[in-house]
């Protein structure tokens, strides 16, 4: 799982590689049925994924591609479980050996999800403190460099998909929304507050247990929360999104159309092994 297909090697590069995308586009555009697609932005390229496949497309025109993981089909069905099924699921493009994130990556990200909970362990303000600052280093790490406008140009070519606009989305003659109802910034705006919540009203003794127990089940929680709201069409399930679309004006930037081709060819490199099946 995740063993690169195309690591490192350009996709698309030539004129044939061109007319074979422009094809893969349009007969894309023509499907009835397409997966629903995910994705995350880095500082040099976009990473797109279905519940099958992954393509991470760099900035300098290579893709790396991979397949995502297959959980036991009982974990899908079980509540909360399933939800922390599908987030550790998305992580695997980062994690995986060779997978997104480079080697020395990969460790500073475990640290920064690990050493808040070492913070339990000093005095209350001191821990704030100090969880705060980690806060703003690992959101400074995150988007650094054209992050946010790969993250905005992550957003449109998945609303490309949805739209069926995907050949007008790659000519720059269809602009489709940077902003997206499914981004893991709407899932943030939710999880905090339920982790808070969760930390006041659940009492489980022993402060480190407490903390790890009240932020695993507010993962899960949110992740239910977050499933019932997007598959729900009313306008109250809908107010739930509004502090992660308001946060998105920050965490994205409107894309250059070369920003937007680069998510376009993870899209592609996705959608050709899903409608190739």
């Amino acid at each position: 799982m995740g063993r690169p297909v195309l690591a490192g090697r350009p996709c698309f590069g030539d004129s044939t590689g061109m007319a074979d995308l422009a094809a893969l586009l349009a007969r894309a555009d023509a499907h009835g049925s397409l997966p629903r697609l995910g994705g995350m932005a880095r500082a040099d390229g976009v990473v797109i994924a279905s519940d099958r496949y992954w393509a991470f497309a760099r900035t300098d025109g290579s893709i790396r591609e991979g397949v995502m993981p297959r959980p036991p089909e009982r974990l899908s069905r079980l509540p909360l479980l399933r939800g922390l099924v599908r987030l550790f699921s998305a992580m695997t493009p980062l994690f995986r050996g060779t997978g997104v994130a480079r080697r020395y990556e990969r460790p500073l990200l475990a640290a920064a999800m690990l050493i808040p909970f070492g913070f339990v362990f000093l005095p209350h303000r001191d821990g704030t403190v100090a969880g705060i600052l980690v806060t703003l280093a690992l959101l400074a790490w995150l988007f650094r460099g054209r992050t946010r406008s790969l993250h905005g140009a992550e957003h449109r070519a998945i609303a490309a998909v949805e739209e069926r606009r995907l050949v007008a989305t790659w000519g720059g003659d269809a602009r489709p929304t940077r902003f997206a109802r499914r981004c893991g910034t709407n899932f943030a705006a939710l999880v905090l507050p339920v982790a808070a919540l969760g930390d006041a009203v659940v009492p489980v003794p022993g402060a480190f247990l407490g903390t790890v127990l009240v932020a695993v089940l507010s993962l899960a929680f949110t992740m239910e929360l977050w499933r019932a709201v997007q598959s729900s069409e009313r306008r109250l399930a809908r107010l739930f999104l509004v502090p992660g679309l308001m946060l998105q004006r920050l965490t994205t930037a409107e894309p250059r159309l070369g920003e937007t081709h680069v998510a376009l060819l993870a899209t592609a490199s996705v959608l050709r092994r899903e409608l190739a099946d």
